[in-house]
């Protein structure tokens, strides 16, 4: 017998524990072993988690994380420098009731004399219901550091912008306004708005959930506390001048109880615009007190027939076309029966039957007879492909929101009434920058430039700014020669003693807006240039619907145009061409 087979033949029976402890081995064994191979199971998914990413667990986590940095609006400014819009940082203070390491007093004792609120109000707000409690609004620089030095869990800032407008209600209609919450802006704010959100460098960075910066080795402190801004806009507008067209607007627009006014200045040379001044206006950081009517930038929006100084724009364009020249002559009968209608000349009574008079005489009596005979020269066509070189039916590409294209009827529509009227500015209908555009062709050797409010580097110049021949330069001579002439022959508020101004006043009568026919109040308005042998400056004056004295173009926006143009000349250094205190002078 084996050694084996006797160890076997006397080992003994296996007890019922010996038998619980190897089933329990048994148990162990396998136990471990699922668990080896849940570990490496769970491993191996972390790894496609965390390093593979198959689900993008890892940029949906960074987005949580990320912020972008605080970012500015640039800053518009006139040309000369003086800022006209910026943009202020404030802090919104938020309490968060989960995250309370306070009591609401003791928070109301600590935070109450920061924000300066009644310590029983802001108890009262600290024991709101909700996740989150806005405490107040708009907190300056100076208070949010205090805020934030007290360090409190449950406590939490949220920056925000806010533009501003430092010099008020100067060049409201120009500047428009910005609502950084809903994203609506108006005006310059609007049509620059890419330029003015525009940030070079931004800088992203981590944060936690309430809102602290996740430092890294990527990390630039420096700019994590620097809030970048959008690049700077300079306007055309000069402050100076811009003042003192509100001022006077609105000085005549409330004497003469009219319902609105407007003045507008531009360099005719290159178009720019120097003024805009729109009457009614409004507070730009106040902007949501404002009614429509205030907001509203009518003087590119709104039509109106343009009256008499549109006589300009007809007799330089029959003498383009060849009908007339310098010292054409016209009979002027006073009064014309066309179709059912009977047309006089203004001053009709007073001077029943001129005669045969020059153009220089057609201008200073505005004589519609004159006018609309001039208009009948030329065909249809013609005239309206004149029109059309001058600007009128379409937009004018000034750089603001809003703008129309005016009312002209297409020639082939044209009957003999609207062909006569048109002569004298009844028979199409403008807005107030396309009058200011038309005339400033004449002002700058036959040349129509396109107006505008920002100042554009000479890449950008060259791309949004047209030039577009009108005239020849010699038409252009001649209807500035004539207009100077007949201003500084008659008695128009727009003399002056030092400067020959080639300009024309208007009145038209204002239609109804709903129905047809004409109200009982009018359009006046003046147009001018000057110095006329070397125009520096146009100006146009409109005042809708005045009510008390004299209404016409001479007596109502005469003023205003006499006042602006006075104070203009001193701010702008233009050089006199007028002898003093003399009569007449001649321009070559």
């Amino acid at each position: 017998m084996t050694v084996l087979s006797r160890r076997l033949r006397n080992r003994a029976p296996e007890t019922e524990k010996e038998k619980r402890i190897r089933k329990f081995d048994s148990l162990l064994g396998m136990l471990n072993f699922f668990f080896i191979i849940f570990a490496a199971l769970l491993i191996i998914y972390l790894f496609f988690i965390q390093i593979v990413d198959l689900k993008n667990y890892r940029g949906r986590a960074k987005s949580q994380r990320v912020g972008r940095i605080f970012s500015m609006r640039g800053d518009i400014y006139d040309r000369n420098g003086i800022k006209l819009a910026t943009d202020k940082v404030y802090s919104d203070v938020y309490a968060h009731p989960a995250d309370y390491d306070h009591t609401e007093e003791e928070l109301a004792k600590m935070l109450a004399p920061i924000l300066k609120m009644p310590k029983d109000k802001l108890l009262q707000k600290l024991k709101k219901p909700g996740p989150v409690i806005t405490l107040k609004k708009d907190l300056d620089r100076t208070t949010t550091k205090e805020v934030a030095k007290l360090h409190l869990r449950e406590i939490s800032l949220g920056k925000k912008n806010i533009r501003e407008y430092p010099q008020g209600t100067l060049a409201a209609h120009v500047l428009g306004y910005y609502n950084f919450d809903a994203d609506i802006a108006n005006g310059v704010e609007y049509t620059a708005k890419d330029r003015l959100e525009h940030v070079v460098n931004t800088v992203k960075f981590q944060k936690t959930r309430d809102g602290k910066i996740i430092y890294d080795f990527t990390t630039d402190p420096v700019a994590t506390t620097t809030n970048p801004k959008g690049e700077n806009v300079t306007l055309t507008i000069d402050a100076a001048i811009q003042h003192v067209c509100e001022k006077e607007i609105e000085k005549m627009v409330k004497e003469k109880e009219a319902d609105r006014g407007t003045v507008i200045v531009m360099n005719p040379k290159n178009g720019e615009i120097l003024a805009f001044a729109v009457y009614p206006t409004y507070d730009p950081n106040n902007y949501k007190k404002a009614s429509m009517t205030q907001i509203k930038n009518w003087a590119l929006t709104d039509v109106f027939p343009p009256g008499s100084t549109f006589k300009t724009v007809t007799v330089a364009s029959a003498m383009e076309l060849g009908k007339i020249n310098e010292k054409s002559t016209i009979l002027d009968t006073g009064k014309m029966t066309i179709g059912k209608w009977v047309i006089k000349n203004y001053d009709y009574d007073v001077h029943p039957y001129p005669g045969n008079i020059d153009l220089t005489y057609l201008f200073e009596h505005s004589s519609n007879i004159g006018s609309l005979k001039v208009s009948l020269m030329m065909q249809p066509k013609e005239f309206y492909e004149m029109l059309r070189k001058f600007g009128f039916g379409e937009k004018t590409g000034i750089d603001l929101p809003g703008e129309s294209v005016g009312l002209l009827t297409d020639w082939k529509y044209w009957d003999l009434g609207l062909h006569s009227t048109m002569g004298y500015g009844y028979g199409t209908s403008v807005t107030a920058i396309q009058m200011a555009s038309a005339v400033s062709a004449l002002a700058n050797n036959g040349v129509r430039v396109t107006p505008h409010v920002i100042k554009y580097s000479q890449e950008e110049y060259d791309q949004k700014i047209h030039y577009t021949r009108v005239v020849s330069p010699e038409t252009a001579k001649s209807i500035t020669k004539l207009l100077a002439a007949s201003i500084n022959n008659g008695r128009s508020e727009l003399k002056m003693d030092r400067y020959n101004v080639a300009a024309k006043t208007g009145t038209s009568r204002k239609p109804k807006e709903n129905s047809i026919g004409y109200s009982p109040y009018n359009y006046t308005s003046s147009i001018g240039y000057l110095p006329a042998s070397d125009p520096q400056v146009l100006i146009y004056v409109m005042v809708d619907s005045a009510k008390v004295g004299a209404i016409w173009g001479n007596t109502v926006a005469g003023p205003v145009f006499h006042e602006v143009a006075t104070q203009v000349a001193r701010i702008m250094n233009l050089k006199p061409d007028k002898a003093t205190n003399s009569k007449s002078n001649k321009i070559d």
